[in-house]
């Protein structure tokens, strides 16, 4: 598959990643407001592997998290996207949307409208069935985003993240879901 490079929302640019966006990016993933649903904050060297991961997902799938920059600055502010979850769990194989912004950058719909534009991608460029969205049931934040682009929760897909020791506080993670058919249903109803 041509990996789908670029993808725009009214005010963002989502991209590919640039060697420039390592800093910014380094900056927020050291961030511990904005990890504070992962395990632990990300050193400048985990955060330019993660970068790489990333780089090998597209080439590997075509599609992958794109870096957010915006439009009427050029700043980078994060990214969103869809990736291949990258572990068994009752729900997978699955593609799952996932997101990051930098703390200055919260609040301010941004990661709503690229989670939107992502999905239109992955039901309209990718012919994908469901996406699926996951985070720690402590994240009321993301949670909210996954509703605001039309996801579904059921409480029987709630699961332990099997990357986490078994007493972690961020062990337990809540599902969300969307089908093609319900993504239509939102544009048309």
């Amino acid at each position: 598959m041509e990996p789908i490079l670029e993808l725009q929302s009214a005010r963002l640019l989502m991209r590919q990643w640039q060697d420039e966006d390592l800093p910014a990016f380094a900056a927020m993933c050291a961030d511990p407001q904005v990890m504070r649903y992962f395990p632990a904050p990300l050193s400048r060297l985990q955060s330019a592997e993660l970068i790489g991961r990333v780089r090998g997902h597209f080439a590997e799938h075509g599609f992958g998290l794109w870096a957010l920059e915006r439009k009427d600055t050029g700043e980078f502010i994060g990214f969103t996207g869809l990736g291949v979850v990258g572990f068994d769990a009752p729900f997978t194989p699955a593609v799952e949307i996932g997101w990051r912004l930098a703390r200055e950058h919260w609040g301010l719909g941004y990661a709503s409208e690229a989670a939107w534009t992502a999905l239109r991608c992955g039901f309209d460029r990718l012919a994908l069935k469901e996406i699926v969205s996951f985070t720690a049931e402590q994240n009321a934040q993301s949670e909210k985003v996954m509703q605001a682009i039309g996801m579904h929760h059921d409480p029987q897909d709630d699961f332990d993240h099997p990357k986490l020791a078994v007493d972690h506080p961020l062990r337990r993670h809540i599902l969300y879901r969307i089908t093609r058919e319900q993504w239509l249903q939102t544009l048309h109803g």
